[in-house]
């Protein structure tokens, strides 16, 4: 996967200020408020930073945490987790992997009726949604 490299300023040029506190400076959309939390369209969900493919509409699920919440990846390299300890609790951060933004968190064992048993909780601003219909 070729990696994309930006300036900060770059970054500020292109994404809007509230794409920018998430992305590229780790900060989280308030909950129930994101585009795509209740969003039930097919298709295809794509970093909004450098417009890799990151989720599909498949593996996605009403979780009712107030984010867009995906059961898996489409491709598992298309995403990085790292250990973030952040906020006094250890999570695991995703971040995606051609440009390193911060998307969410992905959170395991909660029971939900999924086939990994896992959340990627992921801020709307993080992604862009293109239909397939």
């Amino acid at each position: 996967m070729a990696k994309v490299t930006k300036t900060e300023q770059e970054w500020r040029e292109q994404l809007s200020p509230a794409e920018y506190a998430v992305l590229r400076e780790g900060g989280t959309e308030r909950p129930f408020t994101g585009e795509y939390t209740d969003t039930e369209t097919q298709g295809v969900y794509s970093c909004r930073a450098c417009g890799v493919e990151l989720f599909r509409d498949t593996t996605k699920f009403h979780s009712h945490c107030g984010w867009p919440s995906f059961y898996a990846p489409t491709e598992g390299e298309n995403v990085t987790l790292i250990e973030d300890r952040s906020m006094g609790m250890v999570r695991t951060e995703v971040r995606c992997a051609s440009c390193d933004s911060h998307l969410g968190h992905v959170f395991e064992g909660e029971g939900y009726d999924t086939p990994t048993d896992q959340r990627y909780c992921i801020n709307s601003v993080s992604l862009k949604l293109e239909p397939t219909d």
